[in-house]
């Protein structure tokens, strides 16, 4: 669960060190959130679809998933529903991309913040280290 030792999250170690899981697309867009995320010295895994991410979120307990609404097998909506309905991911912070207008259903399945693309590298690591000290943030 998340807030224990070992996965993934903040603790006695510095925030910045939680495990940020990912589910993009795109692969340029893949690299620059790798990039900026792990120079702002958080640890990053990335899921190729939204059923990897959930199989991921489950066994890897990151403390902050990533997503974007159009990503194959589940979409990012559907993913944030079912992290939120079981006991085991509920606790998982998580930010929704989209170039979509999608923020009110964004937050209807659970997410703590929605970003909208274009890509906004300085926002992105503002709000995953604002939710990582708890606050919601959508933009």
């Amino acid at each position: 669960m998340p807030g224990e030792p070992g996965h993934g999250v903040p603790g006695a170690e510095s925030s910045e060190r939680a495990l940020i899981l990912v589910v993009e697309r795109n692969p340029a867009v893949q690299k620059l959130e790798s990039f900026l995320l792990k120079e702002a010295g958080f640890r990053v895994e990335f899921a190729k679809d939204g059923q990897e991410a959930l199989d991921r979120a489950r066994t890897n307990q990151p403390y902050l998933l990533v997503t974007e609404i159009l990503v194959p097998r589940v979409d990012g909506l559907t993913l944030c529903r079912r992290l939120r309905e079981d006991a085991a991911t509920r606790e998982i912070r998580v930010v929704v991309f989209s170039h979509l207008d999608a923020e009110d259903r964004a937050i209807e399945a659970g997410a703590d913040a929605f970003l909208r693309k274009p890509f906004d590298p300085d926002r992105l690591i503002e709000t995953v280290r604002r939710l990582i000290g708890g606050r919601k943030s959508t933009e």
